[in-house]
């Protein structure tokens, strides 16, 4: 068993296709950082706030709440939960930083957006959909927001400042 203070819950929407890949791959930087990861699924509104709960009471001193469309329609609730529950959570939506949440880290959205209506107009202009590569995300960002942390009372290391994106005052 893996000591309450080392334990991470992973909050995930089973149903979303990435969820079991992007899983496996906290399970192992967890066991790299030697720290515990538990999975706790969400597949309705109904189930945040017992599975948040669950999480608390499996002793998580942490969450990880993954990229859904079901937790990103329900940020409100989770942030405030996370905050009642005195969970320090990282979120891979900017907008949940922007709710109130601890911190995000994720693709820069907005990039991606972009990039997606200049294919749309190469292929306007005649190109052939099979002939443009598949591309991965490239610019990634990480928002804190600092008022969270004082309000939690949670110090933010200066690492974690340093690399900031965008800091919410």
């Amino acid at each position: 068993m893996v000591p309450a203070a080392s334990l991470f819950a992973a909050v995930l929407n089973p149903g979303t296709p990435y969820a079991a890949l992007a899983y496996k791959e906290l399970e192992a930087a967890a066991h790299v950082a030697k720290v515990g990861v538990r999975a706790f699924e969400v597949r309705s509104p109904e189930d945040i706030s017992p599975q948040l709960e669950a999480s608390k009471a499996a002793g998580a001193g942490g969450l990880a709440i993954f990229e859904d469309p079901l937790t990103l329609s329900q940020r409100s609730e989770i942030v405030a939960l996370a905050s009642r529950l005195s969970l320090p959570a990282i979120y891979g939506y900017r907008e949940f930083a922007v709710a109130g949440g601890l911190m995000s880290y994720g693709t820069d959205h907005a990039a991606q957006w972009r990039r997606g209506a200049e294919i749309v107009d190469l292929i306007l202009k005649g190109a052939k959909p099979a002939d443009i590569p598949v591309e991965q995300p490239t610019k990634f960002e990480l928002v804190v927001n600092l008022k969270t942390a004082k309000a939690s009372n949670f110090t933010m290391p200066p690492t974690i400042m340093i690399s900031a994106d965008e800091v919410i005052e």
